[in-house]
C-alpha cells in the first residue's frame, strides 16, 4: 500500500493504539518497532496509517488499515479475510499489489479489524493534468488484471450490483426526470449474460498509485482488493468510466471503454448489454455522488463540489444513453 498524500502525524496513544501497537509489532521482524505513524488520507470506507519502522536492518514502512465506521465494522470479517486471501493470490502475479504482512478481521488483537501490509512507492494522482496518460495506464493495468488466470478454487465470490431500480435516488431539482427514468428502466432487466473474468471491482483513480513525472507516469500500486469479484469485465470498466466523468469530465468518463479496448481488452459485443453494466454502476452512484467527493477534496480536488458532480453524473448518464441506446 503506498502513500496518498503528504500524511498528518498521529498521536500514538490515540484511538487504543496501545492494544493495536502491540499486536503489529509481533507481526514484525525481530527487534523492529514502530517509530512514527502517519495518516494516508484520501480513504472513504476504512482509516489507513502508514507505520515508519525502525529496525536492525534499517527503516522500512508498512501500511496498517482498519475499519472503524460501524457498518464496515460489522462487515469487516468479510472483507479484510478476502481481501488477503487476494494479497497472497496477487504475489506471484504481475499486478503490482501490497504484500500481505498479516490480518485481525475480528479485532481479535487490535483495537479495531485490521490488515497488516507492505508499504508501496507512489501516490494518487487526481489532477487533470496528465489525466489522459494515466488513463490509458489504467486501462492497460486493468486488462492485466482481467486476465490474471485463477483455478475454481482461487476464484473470488460473484460480484454484487450496487444498485437497483429501487434504489435509485433522482437528484430531486433535476430539470430531466425523463433521462432519469429512462436511465432506471435500463437495469430494470435481468443482468446480460456474460463470460466471467477477475474483477478487481473498486478500480479507479484513486486506488491506483503513480510515480514518475507527469509526462512519463508509471503505475507503481493498485490498492484496495477488499470487493475483488467474479464478473464482466463491463463492470469494472464501468466502474472506473464513472470516476473519470467525475472526476476529470463526461469526455474522460466516456472515452475509457474505447481505451480499454485498444489496450486489448474484451467487452459485451451488444450495446445494450454494455448500456447495463454502465448504468448499473453510475446510478450507484445517484444523487449526487458526494461519496467519492470527499476523500477526492482531502487530495486537493477543492473543485469537486457537489454541484460538480450532480452535473457531471447527470451529463454522463445521458452521454451513456446518447451512445448506446
Amino acid at each position: 500500500m503506498g502513500e496518498r498524500t503528504g500524511g498528518v502525524g498521529v498521536s500514538l496513544d490515540s484511538q487504543g493504539w496501545n492494544t493495536t501497537r502491540s499486536w503489529v509489532e509481533k507481526q514484525l521482524a525481530d527487534a523492529e518497532r514502530v517509530e512514527a505513524v502517519v495518516r494516508l488520507r484520501g480513504g472513504w470506507t476504512s482509516e489507513m496509517r502508514r507505520l515508519d519502522l525502525r529496525g536492525p536492518d534499517g527503516p522500512r514502512s508498512v501500511v496498517l488499515r482498519s475499519f472503524v465506521k460501524p457498518f464496515f465494522v460489522r462487515h469487516a470479517e468479510g472483507l479484510l479475510n478476502r481481501e488477503a486471501d487476494i494479497l497472497r493470490l496477487l504475489a506471484d502475479t504481475d499486478v503490482p499489489a501490497a504484500t500481505l504482512v498479516a490480518v485481525d478481521a475480528t479485532a481479535r488483537h487490535c483495537a479495531h479489524p485490521s490488515l497488516l501490509m507492505s508499504h508501496l512507492p507512489g501516490a494518487v494522482r487526481l489532477d487533470d493534468t496528465g489525466a489522459d496518460d494515466r488513463a490509458d495506464l489504467l486501462a492497460r493495468q486493468l486488462v492485466r488484471i482481467h486476465r490474471l488466470p485463477v483455478t475454481a478454487r482461487q476464484r473470488p465470490r460473484a460480484y454484487q450490483a450496487w444498485a437497483s431500480p429501487e434504489g435509485v435516488t433522482v437528484p430531486p431539482d433535476t430539470g430531466r426526470p425523463d433521462l432519469w427514468r429512462r436511465a432506471v428502466d435500463v437495469i430494470r432487466r435481468e443482468p446480460p449474460a456474460h463470460q466471467g473474468c477477475f474483477l478487481h471491482r473498486d478500480f479507479h483513480p484513486g486506488n491506483v498509485l503513480f510515480t514518475g513525472p507527469d509526462d512519463a507516469p508509471r503505475i507503481s500500486g493498485v490498492v484496495d482488493w477488499v470487493e475483488t469479484s467474479w464478473g464482466p469485465s463491463d463492470l469494472d470498466v464501468a466502474h472506473c468510466s464513472t470516476a473519470l466523468a467525475l472526476l476529470h469530465g463526461v469526455p474522460a468518463g466516456m472515452a475509457f471503454a474505447d481505451r480499454y479496448v485498444t489496450a486489448g481488452g474484451t467487452l459485451a459485443e451488444d450495446d445494450g448489454s454494455h448500456l447495463y453494466w454502465r448504468l448499473l454502476d453510475a446510478l450507484g452512484f445517484a444523487p449526487d455522488a458526494e461519496k467519492v467527493a470527499v476523500p477526492w477534496r482531502e487530495l486537493g480536488r477543492v473543485d469537486l463540489t457537489s454541484d460538480v458532480m450532480t452535473r457531471r453524473l447527470e451529463g454522463y448518464i445521458a452521454a451513456l444513453i446518447d451512445r448506446y441506446a
